[in-house]
């Protein structure tokens, strides 16, 4: 490989890895359109990276592409996101299921950890809003962790591509909280379960925590329309 070949691999993952978090993130809202030149400006990279990077995340279902029109970030309804947590939970209860089964002292270990550093972020958000990006970092390592040990690498990818799907919706509600809801436990539910290898009731209670998130902004999509 060329030097200068290695340079665009390089530019294009940074342009995949910016666009991506910044969608995921609300930075580019859903129906938005992104033209090449904002791009170019925004992210200060070329067209080439740009547009292999929009291809990446159009297969991803991110972007969407559409002749002429060029690219537009993913609208957003009720009917995607209650598809998208459907086959969360299904690719997550198969991972979460094959890692009780796999698992040994070290996931144990890797799951109590991200429980625990979850939680402090959580108390970390309460005092200062703008620790809202780890505390969603520690969210999604904690749901990694869960499934960690899954013998199969390609499931565990498909489950985490659901989750930044589910994550994309999940933050148009991040400023919302529901009082009546206690997220911690719910995650220290889950983990008690696995560590007790109840495989049927972790799975069961992770269903239910994508659920109540899945109502939530369902209720909150159909109020913005």
């Amino acid at each position: 490989m060329s030097a200068s070949q290695t340079v665009e691999l390089t530019d294009t993952e940074r342009a995949f890895t910016a666009l991506k978090r910044a969608i995921l993130h609300g930075d580019h809202a859903p129906g938005e359109k992104l033209k090449m030149e904002d791009l170019k400006g925004r992210y200060g990279l070329g067209a080439s990276p740009l547009r292999e990077a929009l291809a990446r995340l159009t297969s991803e279902r991110l972007v969407a592409f559409n002749g002429g029109r060029g690219f537009r970030v993913t609208g957003v309804s009720v009917e995607d996101l209650q598809e998208i947590a459907a086959v969360r939970k299904l690719l997550e209860g198969a991972a979460l299921r094959d890692s009780i089964t796999k698992g040994g002292d070290e996931w144990e270990a890797g799951i109590v950890a991200a429980f625990h550093r979850l939680g402090m972020a959580e108390k970390r958000v309460l005092e200062d809003r703008s620790a809202m990006d780890e505390c969603e970092a520690r969210n999604r390592e904690f749901h990694q962790a869960l499934m960690g040990a899954a013998g199969s690498e390609r499931l565990i990818q498909l489950a985490e591509d659901m989750y930044d799907q589910h994550e994309r919706y999940r933050r148009l509600s991040r400023l919302e909280r529901s009082p009546s809801r206690n997220v911690h436990d719910e995650h220290r539910a889950i983990m008690d379960a696995a560590l007790e290898r109840n495989a049927e009731l972790a799975a069961s209670l992770n269903d239910e925590h994508i659920d109540k998130t899945t109502e939530r902004v369902s209720l909150m999509i159909a109020q913005m329309g």
